[in-house]
């Protein structure tokens, strides 16, 4: 518990000044937690005896990540040319004898459809955004929250068992006090971001954006859950000391990118 607290802290110490800060520098930080990320991905299914391609994986990801923060056009044409030359790929090999190349092909694809398309939302959150920065911190506060009170009251209270195949320690009785107390927050931090004029958002905007974050985000955390499961690991890797791999710390940060960006646009714009 000390060692994972103490890596939150200084991660905190260290992220809050390059969200702020934007730009380049957050684009790298992005960059560097995806690319890490898919590199684990490879390995979850190579464990299983899969040969997707670690090499087109991670560069369509960090193309992918650089095209959507500063050439948006070009972003498409990255992300196609990214599947073409992953199917000849496996194309290749499967006439030199890897006959599930065709499963190799489905997992190269989904993890730069996943790690690379849809993480680069959080890029579009800080960087398309007027105000982005604090929409951003509105978002990532969201979940840093609502994990926080599942975990804690999870570990006092849980009694009945939301997943127990995925993740046998999350409870419903976590999950509730995850979405209670995210939607809250989000609620009363929205009302002072529109207080002090930082944003525009009511109080019935924030609680309904900390709803929909609160609610689905864990579905991320489980998504990943899926991958571990099949490979039969507890961890996607060791990059952070009592908290997992990077793909472990963004699971819920990659469907909070895309749904914040998308009610900020659809609600509020």
């Amino acid at each position: 518990m000390v060692r994972r607290t103490l890596t939150a802290l200084l991660l905190l110490a260290v992220l809050l000044p390059i969200i702020y800060i934007g730009g380049i520098p957050f684009v790298l930080l992005v960059a560097a937690f995806a690319g890490i990320a898919v590199w684990e991905y490879v390995q979850i299914f190579v464990l299983r005896g899969h040969q997707p391609s670690l090499g087109i994986s991670i560069g369509a990801v960090l193309l992918i990540l650089l095209a959507r923060a500063f050439l948006p056009d070009a972003a498409p044409v990255v992300l196609t040319i990214a599947v073409l030359a992953a199917m000849g790929l496996h194309l290749f090999m499967f006439e030199r004898g890897r006959e599930t190349a065709a499963v190799d092909l489905v997992i190269t694809l989904g993890g730069i459809a996943y790690l690379g398309w849809v993480t680069a939302y959080l890029i579009d959150l800080r960087m398309l955004l007027d105000d982005g920065v604090w929409w951003l911190m509105l978002v990532l506060v969201t979940v840093w929250v609502a994990d926080s009170a599942a975990y804690f009251v999870g570990v006092r209270f849980g009694r009945h068992k939301m997943s127990p195949r995925l993740s046998p320690k999350k409870s419903w009785e976590g999950y509730f006090a995850g979405v209670l107390f995210g939607t809250v927050v989000t609620g009363i931090l929205g009302a002072l971001c529109s207080e002090y004029g930082v944003l525009e958002i009511s109080v019935v905007d924030g609680l309904s954006l900390g709803l929909l974050l609160s609610s689905l985000t864990t579905l991320g955390d489980l998504g990943e859950s899926l991958f571990k499961r099949y490979a039969g690991i507890k961890d996607s890797g060791a990059f952070l000391p009592g908290h997992g791999g990077a793909f472990d710390r963004i699971d819920s940060l990659i469907w909070a990118g895309a749904l914040g960006y998308f009610w900020i646009r659809l609600v509020l714009m």
